[in-house]
C-alpha cells in the first residue's frame, strides 16, 4: 500500500512538472503574440497611417512591449527545451546552444525598447522610433524562432 502511494505520488509530481512546462510554453506564446498586437497592430499601424496616432494606445504598447522584455528571460528556461509549441513557431534549439547570444538580443531590446517609452511623444517621434523596436524584434525571431 505505501509503495503503490509512492508511486502514485511520483506520478502525479512527475504529471505536474510537464504541465508546468507546459503552461510556461503557452505564456511565452501568449507573450509573444501580445507582442505581435503591440507592435504590428497599434505602432506599426500608426506610423504608416492605417490608425490615428493615439498617445494612451502608443503608451499602453509600450508598456506590453516593456512587460516582454522584463518577461523574456523566465519564458525561455531550460527546461521547456525541445517542447513543441501550437501554432506556426517554434523555439529553435538554437536558443539554448547560444544562450549568451539570446540574452545580448533581449538586453538589446529591452534597450531599444526604454529609450522608446521615453522619446515616443508625438507621430514623428513614433516613425523615428519603432522601426528600431521592429529590428530587434525581428533579429531573435531570425536567430531563434522556427516555422513549424
Amino acid at each position: 500500500m505505501k509503495r503503490s502511494i509512492i508511486v502514485l505520488g511520483a506520478m502525479l509530481l512527475g504529471a505536474s512538472a510537464v504541465m508546468a512546462q507546459q503552461d510556461i510554453v503557452k505564456d511565452r506564446q501568449a507573450t509573444m503574440k501580445a507582442n505581435g498586437r503591440a507592435l504590428g497592430g497599434t505602432l506599426s499601424a500608426m506610423a504608416k497611417g492605417d490608425k490615428p496616432y493615439d498617445q494612451d494606445a502608443v503608451d499602453a504598447a509600450l508598456v506590453v512591449l516593456d512587460d516582454t522584455a522584463k518577461k523574456l528571460p523566465a519564458l525561455f528556461p531550460e527546461s521547456t527545451k525541445g517542447m513543441k509549441a501550437e501554432g506556426d513557431y517554434s523555439t529553435s534549439p538554437k536558443l539554448w546552444e547560444d544562450k549568451a547570444g539570446f540574452d545580448a538580443k533581449v538586453a538589446s531590446f529591452t534597450k531599444v525598447v526604454t529609450e522608446a517609452k521615453a522619446k515616443i511623444k508625438d507621430l514623428d517621434s513614433l516613425k523615428a522610433n519603432v522601426g528600431g523596436i521592429g529590428k530587434e524584434c525581428g533579429s531573435c525571431h531570425e536567430a531563434f524562432r522556427l516555422k513549424i
